[in-house]
């Protein structure tokens, strides 16, 4: 059997022990120590990418382009930052400029614009083409936007500024600080990358805080953190950039405006058979129509019946329409020259016919061709404002997507444009897919009207008002369902129906209207009418005050009577409640 020997460990002397644990907690705390201890970070980060860089709202938005002396700044720029209504169009290879008081045509790659059609000769073009992309002359647009430019030492940057901007001036106070302490951090740690470096007495501009930090733009462009003790601030500075405001003279009305339509369809009425329509105080015949996808446009206007409307006091604003044909208004608009066509046409017969106003009445438009519609809107107001014409627009309460009728107006867009929207506020109830009912219920139109004007100011909405009423046949067929029609009537004819019918109307309260049903045995047919009365239009000029609103507009001349003209006279002393 082998021997197994043992030999005995020495112990550990406590120094040795001690010592260990030492060293132990001092590789601890060292690690702890270089862990959370804030040594500056000395990663530089790149802040401007690529060859002229355009500093904007505090960062860089792309990038420009500099031909000689000239600065550019691409389209999608300036679509997206500045003015987003600005376009290019392809027909004519122009980009398309509005103001309030001007169309500017620039186009690419021509020493000419256009303002208001007026040639504008130019040293350096003011659109130019690169790699696919439009790019427009900086210099060429400061007249119409509140901006203004540099471009900046050593990075070669473009620095846009708006209108309103505000930030403080200041410089670097740090005295005996590293080098390293005056770097831009990207964040608000020195941990953090820097993007520059700061010298004692530098200017600088201030332009946020967070915590105990700074941010602070250099002379350069380049932005970053830098602490608060190492800056003291200096003078506050709000950039002021004024234009010269259009100021053409519009035609406006003193007081709440009373339109009505004088619908002409082949001829103009004999005006000498017209009565007084006691508080009216504009007129608007429905003469001017588009024909062609060239953007001709017919005529029915008549200098006669206008100088009889002024000699009553009524101002005239002819009426364009689109024919209410949506292939025809996609044709027609969509086109920079053929807009031009159609605005050149009406400023003439505004001339020819003495006119005071355009009233443009836009319907049945694809729901894609809206922004069409805006822009034709757009570039046509500055044109009519020139000549001093008043220009509103009709447009319907929102009736859900993809209606052709309603879902293509850009409300809110339409309002800053024009100086009255007239919202069509009747055809509640159309024909047989609506069912009989009221042309206009009153709790209809509250609804509608609230809705409305969350979108569009109330001293730009005038309420339009339905003079006709719907006379609704309700006929019982063989096999039990029921075929329903209706005719629309005068505010005269209703009155000789009931008459000749024997009825008494009854106040209908789910209507807000008077209300007669008469079932013909002879016909088997139930006959049913929610009536345009003076009831009912006193009710709707009492929305037009309580809401505030510019005005009213009826439709038409010819469906009312003597007695409508009084009950819609919003000069009259009413007893209502204003909101």
């Amino acid at each position: 059997m082998a021997r197994v020997e043992y030999q005995k460990k020495s112990a550990l002397s406590p120094k040795v022990i001690y010592g260990g644990l030492l060293f132990a907690v001092i590789l601890i705390v060292s690690s702890i120590f270089l862990l959370l201890y804030p040594f500056a970070s000395k990663e530089k980060a790149v802040y401007f990418e690529g060859e002229n860089p355009i500093l904007f709202q505090g960062a860089q938005q792309g990038n420009g382009l500099i031909e000689g002396d000239t600065i550019f700044v691409s389209l999608s720029f300036m679509k997206q930052y500045i003015d987003e209504n600005i376009i290019f169009d392809e027909k004519s290879q122009s980009v398309i400029i509005t103001t309030a008081g001007k169309v500017i045509q620039m186009p690419t790659d021509s020493l000419t614009l256009f303002v208001n059609e007026e040639p504008v000769n130019l040293e350096i073009s003011p659109t130019i083409t690169k790699e696919g992309e439009t790019f427009i002359a900086l210099d060429s647009i400061l007249p119409y936007y509140p901006i203004q430019y540099r471009k900046l030492k050593d990075t070669e940057a473009i620095w846009i500024q708006m209108d309103g901007e505000q930030y403080s001036k200041g410089k670097v106070i740090a005295k005996d600080v590293h080098e390293e302490k005056l770097r831009l951090r990207t964040d608000s740690t020195i941990k953090s990358p820097y993007t520059d470096g700061m010298a004692k007495q530098e200017p600088l501009i201030i332009e946020g805080e967070k915590e105990d930090y700074y941010l602070v733009r250099k002379e350069n462009g380049v932005s970053g953190y830098l602490k608060k003790a190492y800056v003291t601030k200096e003078e506050e500075v709000a950039i002021t950039i004024t234009h010269q405001a259009a100021t053409n003279p519009i035609p406006m009305l003193d007081g709440p405006i009373h339109l009505t339509w004088e619908a002409v369809y082949t001829k103009n009425p004999d005006h000498t058979k017209i009565l007084d329509m006691t508080g009216v105080n504009v007129v608007s015949p429905t003469w001017f129509s588009l024909t062609d996808q060239d953007g001709t446009i017919k005529n029915l206007a008549s200098l006669d019946y206008s100088k009889w409307a002024q000699s009553k006091g009524y101002q005239v604003w002819g009426l364009f329409s689109n024919s209410f044909d949506p292939d025809l208004t996609h044709e027609a608009l969509k086109d920079f020259e053929t807009r031009q066509t159609i605005i050149r046409q009406l400023l003439h017969f505004s001339q020819m016919y003495e006119l005071q106003g355009i009233n443009f009445d836009i319907e049945n438009v694809y729901q894609k061709d809206g922004p069409l519609v805006t822009q034709f809107m757009r570039e046509a107001t500055p044109y009519l404002h020139e000549a001093g014409l008043v220009v509103s627009m009709d447009i319907t309460f929102y009736a859900g997507e993809n209606n052709n009728w309603s879902s293509f107006y850009e409300r809110p867009k339409l309002a800053e444009i024009v100086d009255y929207l007239v919202v069509m506020a009747y055809d509640e109830h159309t024909g047989s897919a609506s069912g009989s009912g009221s042309v206009s219920s009153l709790p209809w139109v509250e609804r509608n009207l609230k809705n409305l004007l969350t979108e569009v100011p109330k001293e730009k909405l005038i309420l339009g008002v339905p003079l006709y009423t719907r006379l609704w046949k309700e006929q019982i067929k063989e096999d039990g369902t029921i075929d329903v029609s209706a005719k629309a009537l005068s505010m005269n004819q209703v009155k000789n129906w009931l008459n000749e019918k024997g009825l008494v109307a009854t106040y209908d309260p789910e209507s807000g209207q008077n209300y007669a049903e008469y079932f013909d045995t002879a016909e088997n047919v139930t006959y049913k009418i929610w009536i345009e009365d003076e009831h009912s239009l006193n009710k709707r000029a009492e929305l037009a005050l309580t809401y505030q609103l510019a005005g009213i507009g009826t439709w038409s001349r010819f469906f009312g009577d003597e007695t409508a003209w009084a009950a819609l006279d919003l000069n009259i002393d009413r007893a209502v409640t204003r909101k």
